[in-house]
């Protein structure tokens, strides 16, 4: 597994250690020594069984809030376009939102 899929405070092996989550990329040793974990490491988890996934509700948070920021971002998008190619936008937006679900 890796870095990003661990929730804070998952305890995992890495290079013979067992360290604590402690941040996005940081973990710090049972010895106390904080340590950069690069993201593509492979990490074992050090309690023998994967951490559960966040919550529904967490998620749903994510999502709600990658959507809204994707919105954003289309109405700037649409605002500098020429009106020729707002239809093409547009298509592309209903594509991705589409892929979403």
């Amino acid at each position: 597994m890796k870095i990003n899929l661990l929730p804070i405070g998952a305890r995992f092996e890495y290079e013979g250690e067992t360290y604590t989550k402690t941040g996005p990329i940081t973990a710090v040793s049972a010895s106390g020594c904080s340590r950069m974990i690069p993201r593509y490491a492979v990490l074992h988890p050090a309690d023998g069984h994967t951490p559960p996934p966040p919550p529904i509700e967490e998620r749903q948070v994510a999502l709600s809030a990658a959507l809204a920021a994707f919105e954003r971002y289309h109405g700037i998008a649409l605002s500098l376009t020429e009106s020729f190619d707002k239809a093409r936008l547009e298509e592309a937006r209903k594509a991705f939102l589409k892929a979403l679900s």
